[in-house]
């Protein structure tokens, strides 16, 4: 009989991304059997992506944690990857702490990954020194997003803000459109091009062929998730037709 690992998602209450993409990347990966996860899910009230509405929900993650821990899951990515990057450069080991520790408190050790760090460290483990980046964001959000990236020694050679403040309607959007903007993306000086930097953003269906016209690795907020989520549960990340950070 297969073990059942449970996977918790903290996210805002408008995502309807987050628990399509990371699933379907999950259960589709190589070497294991789809039935061998289950995904649960606690949400932070959020409809508007501007930074007063993201500072108020960041204050409703450790609950979100708590509430997860009473299901036993065996990891946890808190995935709103605007949210963390706008608190300050940093932020996502802060927030990874404070959740970490919220859950010892009440007796649960269980691994704790945020999507901001998530994509941080997916970077790093391409040897990014480049990337060309695109996001759904407001102009002043996207500006703090470079910003972060950058605090955190990788360079962004360019950035394409498409200037969309509803979550809601960030997460409708068609992920073939993804493809029209890389077109208006300059990836001359990229040695990475993150697709979306931005969970609620659909993107995974394009990934693959994202990579063929650019001729880079592409990766996206959700590959980066779901790839911390398999080394946490220790499981090879091994996922088709996800990009290079999960061949």
């Amino acid at each position: 009989m297969n073990t059942i690992s449970r996977i918790g998602l903290i996210v805002p209450s408008s995502n309807t991304t987050m628990e399509t993409e990371v699933p379907r990347m999950v259960r589709s990966h190589k070497s294991v059997h789809p039935d061998q996860f289950t995904f649960h899910s606690a949400r932070m009230r959020m409809q508007k992506v501007t930074k007063e509405e993201l500072a108020r929900m960041n204050q409703g993650s450790s609950q979100c944690a708590l509430a997860l821990a009473d299901a036993r899951v065996d990891v946890i990515a808190s995935a709103c990857l605007v949210a963390i990057m706008s608190m300050g450069h940093g932020y996502h080991r802060e927030s990874e702490r404070e959740l970490s520790n919220a859950l010892t408190g009440e007796g649960a050790q269980i691994p704790v990954v945020t999507s901001a760090g998530a994509l941080i460290s997916g970077l790093r483990l391409l040897g990014a020194k480049s990337i060309a980046v695109i996001m759904p964001y407001m102009k002043p959000l996207a500006d703090m997003v470079v910003n972060y990236i950058e605090h955190e020694g990788i360079n962004v050679s360019h950035s394409l803000a498409l200037g969309i403040e509803s979550n809601l309607e960030v997460g409708c959007r068609d992920p073939q459109l993804l493809l029209n903007d890389l077109d208006r993306l300059d990836t001359s000086e990229a040695d990475v091009v993150v697709l979306s930097a931005c969970v609620q953003m659909p993107s995974l269906a394009v990934i693959s062929q994202a990579e063929d016209i650019c001729g880079l690795p592409v990766v996206s907020a959700a590959t980066a998730t779901t790839r911390c989520l398999l080394d946490a549960l220790d499981i090879d990340a091994k996922v088709p037709s996800a990009g290079a950070l999960l061949a």
